[in-house]
């Protein structure tokens, strides 16, 4: 399918490995060029030359935190005019709330809120004012399905879910959208466990581990960047257009509702 975005342009946040990196990749497969971002300025290049070279797509590299005022100044000032953002960023680890002090809330509120809500503000007029805009933020099951632990992640980005709900109703008529999705058991980083990033995982250890953790899914197996990604950049296309304010779960059917 012919996504209709080739030559637009995205920023795709936290996009040097994982989910944000399935997203970029799967929009510069429709021809949009990117802005990518990772705290790993290696990782980061490597992925983007990637990128580079199998899809002849331009791609500009913002190593740094996303969560920075002087990272979110300079990725928009390599795309002030975006048509495409991607939120994305990484969570609080695990952690019992008891072990949370403010700092530590505040950070986490930041991170996966505040964050995002900064860089809509930043982006969403001009979408508006020429016409096409899609804004895609990558949060969590965990808004819908609490996990002890990742309290701090799970109200944060639950926080920023309410808070578009209504924004999304406000620039739908300018063919800007505002969209969710909500990964469950995907295949990243984030459920290796702590590892250098980029290190091999040893071939039996790793189908051990995707069974142990698959087993209460639905789908009998993890989900990959790569699938997670062609959701997003159908999401940003010219097809998606009466979709807005919905709260996706890319889960392999782990949250049971019928609605």
């Amino acid at each position: 399918m012919d996504l209709g975005i080739r030559g637009k342009k995205a920023i795709v946040c936290a996009s040097s490995k994982g989910l944000g990196r399935g997203c970029a990749i799967a929009l510069a497969e429709a021809g949009v060029d990117l802005v990518v971002n990772g705290r790993n300025a290696e990782l980061l290049a490597r992925t983007a030359q990637e990128i580079r070279e199998k899809f002849s797509v331009r791609v500009i590299e913002i190593a740094g935190d996303v969560s920075k005022p002087e990272v979110q100044k300079a990725m928009l000032a390599a795309c002030p005019d975006p048509d495409i953002l991607v939120n994305n960023n990484g969570g609080p680890p695990l952690r019992d709330f008891r072990e949370l002090d403010r700092a530590k809330i505040l950070e986490g509120v930041t991170q996966n809120m505040v964050t995002p809500i900064e860089l809509i503000q930043a982006v969403i007029d001009g979408m508006a004012k020429r016409g096409f805009g899609r804004i895609v933020n990558i949060t969590s099951l965990s808004v819908y399905v609490p996990i002890p632990g990742l309290d701090l992640s799970s109200g944060a980005r639950a926080g920023l879910t309410s808070f578009l709900a209504g924004v999304a109703r406000t620039v739908i008529d300018r063919n800007v959208t505002i969209n969710s999705l909500l990964p469950g058991k995907l295949d990243t980083d984030r459920l290796r466990g702590p590892h250098e990033a980029g290190t091999p995982e040893d071939p039996a250890a790793a189908a051990a581990r995707k069974t142990r953790i698959s087993a209460d899914v639905p789908a009998k197996r993890l989900g990959m960047p790569e699938e997670f990604g062609q959701i997003c950049a159908f999401l940003c296309s010219v097809h998606a257009g009466y979709l807005t304010g919905q709260n996706i779960p890319v889960d392999g059917g782990l949250y049971v509702s019928a609605f």
